[in-house]
């Protein structure tokens, strides 16, 4: 069984915007699953269908075998959604945001208590339960936003730009509670991002869609490696050499005066190995730098284009700061 199974998914608007263009995937149970894309890709589209805040113009949508588009309230009660935009009550205390969760997925009386308590507790908010939630920090308003959606006990967690506007380390604490999540509960979580980082440290599989469509899908690793290796340039104390590299180590893609330039899976662990060789063969190596390529390379060629220029980090930022405006 897998946890969400989506076949020959469409979404057309008037007069005829082809959104989503007849993509299947699917996703692992306990799998930490990334969907990428630039603005108007499909990828927002495709997340509301699945959740069953959008109806798509054709094709199936299963969780758990469960036909979503024919049974939207049993799938709704497997999942759990945390938007990109601010969802907390900053003039509530983060327990009594947990409660309205509770009520409004009709959590039973007798079980909201524990619940509630149980969910502050797992994402480190226990001892500020009874504060109200403007005075939280951004960190804290995120794993708040997050404890809501667990409120219901979710199979699948659904999170839209999890870290945005974050600071560097409430962002990597955030990050431990969704690897905590998953690690220790295998729940499947479904992760939107613009930041490559995160997609690369959180998720197992990532696809990424471009005009409606699903240009990749793969693990971090697979997709970087299918457009190339790291770049290992070395500095010999002798130019000029005619040089060759046996096949494991890597491709031999330069050799001029200056530099050695060497295609390699992974940098870190052929490194040591180039320069014994080099060395063993009479070359002295002066100096070594790589050049690593990362998912946001892999975006460039798949989705054609970069998703640092697409603005939407800067934007959200300030969607989220705007909390604490609206929270005076």
């Amino acid at each position: 069984m897998k946890a969400i199974e989506v076949n020959n998914l469409s979404k057309l608007y008037p007069p005829n915007i082809r959104a989503v263009d007849d993509i299947t995937f699917s996703i692992d149970l306990g799998e930490i699953f990334g969907l990428l894309g630039p603005n108007g890709a499909g990828k927002t589209t495709t997340l509301k269908a699945i959740t069953t805040l959008g109806k798509p113009s054709s094709g199936t949508i299963k969780a758990f075998d469960i036909d979503i588009i024919e049974s939207p309230q049993k799938a709704r009660q497997m999942f759990g959604y945390v938007p990109q935009a601010v969802s907390a009550d900053g003039d509530l205390t983060g327990y009594e945001n947990l409660l309205i969760f509770a009520k409004l997925f009709y959590v039973n009386k007798n079980e909201r208590e524990k619940r509630i308590n149980n969910a502050l507790k797992y994402m480190g908010l226990s001892d500020r339960s009874q504060d109200l939630v403007k005075h939280y920090s951004g960190g804290m308003m995120r794993r708040l936003e997050i404890a809501q959606a667990l409120v219901n006990r979710p199979k699948v967690l659904f999170l839209d730009e999890p870290s945005i506007g974050l600071d560097p380390s409430s962002k990597r604490q955030v990050w431990e509670y969704i690897k905590k999540l998953n690690e220790e509960f295998g729940m499947t979580i479904v992760i939107t991002t613009h930041d490559m980082l995160e997609a690369d440290e959180l998720c197992h599989r990532i696809a990424i869609m471009n005009s409606g469509k699903i240009a990749v899908i793969d693990t971090p690793h697979l997709l970087k490696k299918s457009i190339g290796g790291d770049i290992v340039s070395l500095s010999l104390q002798e130019s000029g050499l005619k040089l060759s590299i046996p096949d494991e180590l890597g491709l031999l893609i330069g050799n001029d005066d200056d530099r050695v330039l060497i295609s390699t899976d992974n940098a870190e662990i052929a490194i040591p190995q180039i320069i014994r060789h080099f060395e063993n063969n009479g070359s002295v190596v002066r100096s070594v730098t790589v050049n690593k390529l990362t998912l946001d390379d892999v975006f460039m060629k798949y989705a054609r284009s970069s998703l640092q220029s697409q603005g939407t980090i800067k934007d959200n930022r300030s969607v989220r700061r705007s909390f604490a405006r609206r929270g005076r």
